[in-house]
């Protein structure tokens, strides 16, 4: 039956386009790290220690791969869950090197990016209300991505005197009814902390207790000095309840690639799968020849980057207390996170400053949520002869400020 002209609903009027997005798109800020991205594109003058990129490129064997798969006509689509030969070669890499094992069949999905997979993660497990709880300073999109999916991030912070390692009574004092899902990220993005089997029991007996399920990025897990990494989902107990998250852009210099994977029970698996295949079909084929390479032949070149980093960060820690910052001594990841507490300046300030004085690009530690006000990131993965230059501008920045 056609309504009546008095009885149509009169549209709502919207007064700007603003008005057409959704609240919780509205609601999320802009990344702080890429703001200052922005920034640093706009001079020349500028080193960087901003963006958490390898400068190595990636090796050639590995982007002739790609190349050799165009080449041969290698452009379609493939399984939803990624080349059966890659998810093989990835169970196989996890296996032999954290101890964590996982059938290719339908327990693994390749994805684009390790981000993508915490986006299918989150999505697959979070029901509105559910809370998510997040050690921080943290990796910038894990509380963005919460919010998206309809959930509720609850930071959890963690300390430098503790080397940025989470507690399970800090944890334990943040559980409510309506939590659901721990965020791990060890080794740590920003702060370089890790976590040792020992360090990882108590929070695994949290973890059963209150009946969580973990994702754990993972995503630094080669990038450790002087220990070997101990993967969460390796914990007794724990390999049901544990989302593994990872990928190739760091310890293999596969940035742009976009290549990441997650593992964990076939349930959860297929639930994320589902999400997916609506999204973004599969990851390209190409990049997923490049990264089947990487795992078969390039560990050495891998190791050989990573040794690189160790070198790096012991010259960066060394220079952040020449200067007189306090910084612990990241055991993981590429960055070093130095108090500027003892300059009097905000991080936002601090950052800005050394910026526009100093022609160094840092990202203020409060963009990393609680516990990272008072500090820096700084990223170490660029040229010793770029972090030399860096520190000696920052010693010279801080010199002036402590001068008055």
């Amino acid at each position: 039956m056609i309504k009546e002209e008095s009885e149509r609903t009169i549209p709502v009027q919207r007064e700007s386009m603003a008005d057409y997005l959704s609240p919780l798109v509205r609601g999320i800020k802009p990344s702080g790290i890429r703001r200052f991205f922005d920034l640093v594109s706009m001079r020349k003058d500028i080193i960087t220690l901003g963006v958490g990129e390898p400068d190595f490129v990636t090796p050639w064997h590995v982007r002739e791969a790609a190349v050799y798969a165009l080449e041969t006509g290698k452009t379609q689509y493939t399984s939803n869950a990624g080349m059966p030969e890659l998810r093989e070669a990835i169970a196989h890499y996890l296996n032999d090197s954290f101890s964590v094992e996982y059938n290719p069949a339908n327990e693994l999905i390749v994805t684009v990016g390790g981000s993508e997979a915490i986006d299918l993660a989150l999505r697959a497990l979070i029901s509105p209300g559910d809370e998510i709880l997040i050690p921080e300073p943290c990796y910038i999109s894990y509380s963005p991505i919460t919010a998206l999916s309809g959930g509720v991030a609850v930071g959890i912070e963690t300390f430098a005197a503790d080397n940025f390692k989470l507690r399970a009574d800090q944890l334990q004092a943040e559980i409510t009814p309506r939590s659901k899902v721990l965020i791990l990220c060890y080794p740590s993005n920003p702060t370089g902390g890790i976590m040792t089997y020992e360090d990882w029991l108590p929070i695994a007996k949290v973890v059963e207790e209150n009946d969580l399920i973990v994702i754990s990025d993972e995503i630094y897990a080669e990038l450790t000095y002087g220990s070997k990494h101990v993967s969460f989902a390796s914990m007794p107990g724990m390999k049901d309840r544990t989302i593994l998250v990872s990928g190739f852009s760091k310890a293999f210099a596969m940035t742009g690639w976009r290549m990441g994977y997650a593992c964990g029970h076939p349930e959860l698996i297929a639930a994320m799968l589902k999400i997916h295949q609506y999204t973004v079909m599969c990851a390209p084929i190409m990049a997923q020849y490049a990264a089947l390479e990487a795992l078969q032949h390039g560990l050495e070149e891998k190791d050989r980057m990573v040794e690189s980093y160790n070198q790096r960060r012991r010259l960066v820690v060394k220079g952040f207390r020449e200067i007189g910052l306090e910084c612990h001594e990241p055991q993981g990841a590429f960055y070093a996170f130095p108090s500027i507490a003892s300059t009097g300046l905000s991080s936002e300030t601090f950052a800005q400053r050394l910026l526009e004085e100093a022609g160094v690009a840092a990202v203020p530690g409060d963009v990393f949520g609680i516990g990272g006000e008072g500090h820096i990131r700084c990223s170490y993965a660029t040229s010793v002869t770029q972090l030399t230059e860096a520190l000696d501008r920052i010693g010279q920045f801080v010199h002036k400020l402590k001068q008055g």
